[in-house]
């Protein structure tokens, strides 16, 4: 391998963005991730303190 070569390769690996378009797919994924499961963990908590509340009306013992 010459200079030339390791300079050409070089040049087509700084140039080359597939690789940036694959991280920042990979990062834009795990953030939608990491909403929806914030999302579903606060939503679920909710959920359950309705239900709660809800038995505790229907049973009539306090909460």
């Amino acid at each position: 391998m010459n200079l030339q070569s390791i300079k050409t390769s070089v040049l087509k690996f700084i140039k080359d963005e597939d690789g940036l378009t694959i991280v920042e797919y990979a990062v834009a994924g795990g953030l939608i991730t990491l909403g929806a499961v914030t999302a579903f963990v606060t939503l679920g908590e909710n959920v359950n303190d309705a239900i709660t509340s809800l038995g505790c009306a229907v049973t009539g013992t306090p909460c």
